[in-house]
Formats: C-alpha cells, structure tokens, sequence
C-alpha cells in the first residue's frame, strides 16, 4: 500500500472513532434520561461512564493504527521488545495523569461529592460541580466561572460539602447593639425582619413547635468592649437561598434598627491634648 492509503486509512479510523464515541455518549445521555424518570440515579456516575468510554474509545483507535500501518507495527515490535525501559518511561512521564484517573475512580466510588453538589475547598475555591471527567473536575463558581483542578489534588483537599446529605443550610447572621440599647426589642426586630423573608425554612422539629419554640432563633453570643453581639440562626433550603436571605437581613435589619433608634456601635476614641507652654505659664 502507499503511503497516502495509509494516511486515509488512520484518517477514516480516527473519524470513525469520533463518530463512535459521539454515538455512543448520546446512547448513554438518552438512557440515563429515560431512566432519571423511574429512579433516582446519581449524574456523576453517568459523566465518567461517558468519559471512560470515550477515552477506551480512541486508544483502540490508535492501537488499531499501529497495527495497520507497517512501520507503526514495527516501531511497536520494538517498543514492546524493551517494555522494561518503555514502561518505566511511560510510568514516570504519566505519573500524574495516572493519579488523576485513580482518583477520579474514588472520586466515583466513595461520593465525598457528585455532580450538582455545591462545595467548598479550604476556604479557595467553591460553586457547583459541574463535571467530573477522568483527569478533572469542573466547578462552577457564582461569577459563572469554571474552576478546572485536577483529581489527585481535590482528593487531598478537605471539602466542604453542602448538598451531599441534607441541602438545608442554617445561616448565621450577626449583629452588634450599643450597650445601652434594648437587648430585647433588637432581637424581636431580628426574628421580625426574618420572618418577613421569603427564603426563610421553619425547621423546627414537631415537638419544639409544640413548646413554641421560635422559627428564628437569636442570642447573646459576646459582650464586646464597646457592643453586644446577637446571633440569628436563619434556615433556607439551600445555599443559594441562604445567601441571598443572609444579604438582605444585614439591609433590612440595618433599616430597622436606624427607624427604631438602636444603636449599631463602633469603637471611639477620646483624645487629650496637653499645651505644654500654657501649662508652664499657669
């Protein structure tokens, strides 16, 4: 065969193994559609399904190359006649690659987070996962965002993560008061402010609804050198909402207190000065 045969040979496997993987990844999405309706099904698993198949894919493409082609053949027979050097080259040189597929597996296996899931990484990183493909994971960041960071590095990353067991979030907002102001009427403006909130979660259980236990809860959590500072615990259903609830009270209650005369304190400072000459004189 000629050289361009072969060319247009390797050509035709590589656009066939494309076509290949992009059937096949459309197979699995429609399957795991039609299934998401009857079951629950987690999309982690389903993205690295498709990214494993897709990799597996073209590396029998390129072995197929190999073969077909006499002088790939030969260079193969070579390589493989020193497997030893090769495959102490190959391991060092893809070390890294290695470990971010490893760790993508038990990023799989094990479910510290999924798809959907919205973390955070030591207090760097955070958004939503996106995608967890065989060398990385994709989080979006609430700046729309994409943070790309390899396998073998998230997994030694502690994580926060808010959606894995319940999404609830308990947002805590804190406030400071003058000392002179009313303890009292502060936190009934607090619980007031938030139970006006549309993202507010009554999260009590049945039996501290029936002691009329409050939907906000607010204490005294420090006696500062010149404030009190109040807590309010405030539920949302998930982080999203949390947030945005949490932005808002830090306005309304800041409103409130300035219309009701309660004080928001900052630190002061009196300063003395002496006149040296006037005080020689006296």
């Amino acid at each position: 065969m000629k050289p361009i045969e072969y060319f247009l040979i390797s050509a035709a496997i590589l656009v066939g193994a494309v076509l290949f993987s992009k059937i096949v990844r459309m197979l699995i999405t429609r399957s795991f559609k039609r299934a998401a309706k009857r079951i629950q099904l987690d999309p982690t698993n389903y993205n690295f399904l498709k990214n494993g198949i897709s990799f597996l894919i073209f590396l029998l493409a390129v072995i197929g190359i190999f073969f077909i082609i006499p002088g790939l053949r030969t260079l193969g027979s070579t390589m493989l006649a020193g497997a030893g050097i090769f495959a102490a080259a190959m391991g060092f040189a893809s070390q890294q690659a290695f470990s971010n597929i490893v760790s993508g597996v038990f990023i799989v296996i094990f479910r510290p987070f999924g798809v959907g899931d919205f973390i955070k990484l030591s207090d760097t990183y955070y958004g939503t996962v996106e995608d967890i493909t065989l060398r990385h994971t994709v989080i979006r960041n609430p700046e729309n965002r994409r943070v790309i960071i390899p396998n073998s590095v998230i997994s030694s990353e502690t994580i926060l993560n808010s959606s894995i067991a319940d999404a609830k979030i308990c947002s805590q907002v804190e406030f400071d008061i003058a000392y002179h102001s009313n303890i009292d009427e502060a936190i009934a403006l607090i619980q007031e402010e938030a139970m006006r909130h549309d993202n507010l979660f009554d999260n009590r259980t049945d039996e501290e609804k029936e002691a009329g236990e409050p939907v906000v809860r607010v204490r005294v959590i420090e006696l500062g050198n010149w404030y009190v500072r109040l807590r309010a615990y405030l539920w949302a259903e998930d982080n999203g909402k949390a947030f945005v609830m949490k932005c808002d009270m830090l306005k309304s209650v800041k409103e409130r207190f300035d219309q009701e005369g309660i004080e928001i304190p900052y630190p002061y400072q009196n300063l003395i000065h002496h006149n040296s000459q006037q005080e020689l004189n006296a």
